[in-house]
């Protein structure tokens, strides 16, 4: 990119700008990132990145923004607010009802509307269109969770927030419940200070996480995270950690449900964020049901199409087994359930076959009754 002279562009300008594209908030950080560096080589070099071999292949260029993008100056940072406009007050409450409903299919509250890589990358972009218009040409790349960018450094050290110890960036006026993207630029822009950590001695979202993955404050272990697990990771799920797992499909919102902060967690202001069905309300039996072609039309424009119907299949065998193993679930659902995995066994793939066989092992229900 070439560094070219232009005329100012002010903070108030990509503010208004941000907040008619849905932003919750813009701000500008310094490329300079040297300083995280020592953590994220600590962090790969524990192997806590797991089987996410990009992290480790892109090595420090995360922390390098001006060799991801040549010319880079500045980095605009976006906070879009995701949680769905029909939630009320209650929304916490709910979805822990929801999850110690062992019948029930819970998929990550994020990923119940339209895939947000669409919707940020899009909005980002004519953000970057925005400016360009105002000042001429603009060297400038759009991410949005989609390359090796240090993501949550470039928003803290930008104002949008500061690194909760579940590594999540909150905002005492959003929670967490917000997505972020960047805007790499080879202009040169007033940085937007840092805010200050507002956690203190709290450790609620330590003390919540099914699987003990935030194996310290700011650290996780990504090899044991639901959301690693149920999304990222292609093979069998580790034994120890399924009944672990519960009925969580897709993701995994424990950390943030017990963070005092999301009281303050604010409604998407665009639409595209609103519950799609079925995921308010689905067990896992009718998701079971489905056939691929069902999964891929009913995940049509949703995050939860990328993990395929493998894994997808994969994640409702641990969570039916899981529910198989639950003494407070009545006696016919338990053998529906296990009627359903015990028919699909002979036809799945030897992966998702190796999770049924675990569903069904050690119930009184693996073989059919007499």
């Amino acid at each position: 990119m070439a560094v070219m002279s232009q005329p100012a562009l002010s903070m108030k300008q990509l503010q208004d700008w941000g907040h008619a594209l849905g932003f919750s908030h813009v701000g500008v950080a310094d490329i300079d990132l040297r300083d995280a560096e020592p953590g994220l080589q600590a962090w790969l070099a524990q192997g806590h990145h797991g089987e996410m071999g990009y992290m480790a292949r892109h090595g420090m260029v995360r922390a390098r923004p001006q060799e991801l993008v040549p010319g880079t100056l500045s980095v605009i940072t976006a906070r879009m607010d995701y949680l769905p406009q029909d939630h009320g007050d209650d929304w916490v409450d709910l979805q822990w009802q929801r999850i110690a409903n062992p019948a029930a299919a819970q998929v990550s509250l994020y990923a119940r509307g339209r895939d947000y890589h669409k919707v940020m990358r899009q909005r980002l972009q004519k953000l970057a269109d925005q400016i360009q218009q105002a000042i001429g040409p603009l060297g400038h790349r759009v991410f949005t969770d989609s390359a090796p960018v240090l993501e949550c450094e470039l928003a803290s050290r930008s104002g949008q927030g500061w690194r909760g110890k579940h590594t999540l960036v909150l905002n005492r006026q959003g929670g967490s419940m917000f997505f972020l993207g960047e805007i790499f630029v080879d202009i040169a822009l007033p940085r937007t200070a840092p805010v200050t950590e507002h956690c203190g001695q709290c450790q609620a979202c330590i003390s919540a996480c099914p699987t003990g993955a935030i194996v310290a404050p700011h650290r996780l272990d990504a090899r044991r995270c639901i959301s690693y697990l149920t999304i990222e990771h292609a093979g069998p799920i580790p034994e120890a950690l399924r009944p672990l797992m519960g009925n969580r499909i897709y993701g995994c919102d424990d950390c943030q449900l017990a963070c005092p902060w999301n009281k303050y967690a604010q409604r998407a202001q665009v639409p595209d964020f609103d519950t799609r069905s079925p995921w308010s309300d689905a067990s896992l039996l009718s998701l079971w049901a489905w056939d691929e072609a069902t999964f891929l039309q009913r995940t049509e424009g949703s995050a939860i199409r990328r993990i395929g119907f493998e894994r997808w299949r994969r994640n409702l065998a641990v969570a039916m087994g899981n529910a198989l193993r639950r003494t407070d679930v009545a006696q016919e659902l338990r053998q529906e359930m296990a009627r359903a995995l015990r028919t699909d066994l002979a036809h799945s793939s030897a992966l998702v076959a190796e999770h049924i066989d675990w569903a069904l092992r050690s119930t009184d229900l693996s073989r059919p009754a007499d």
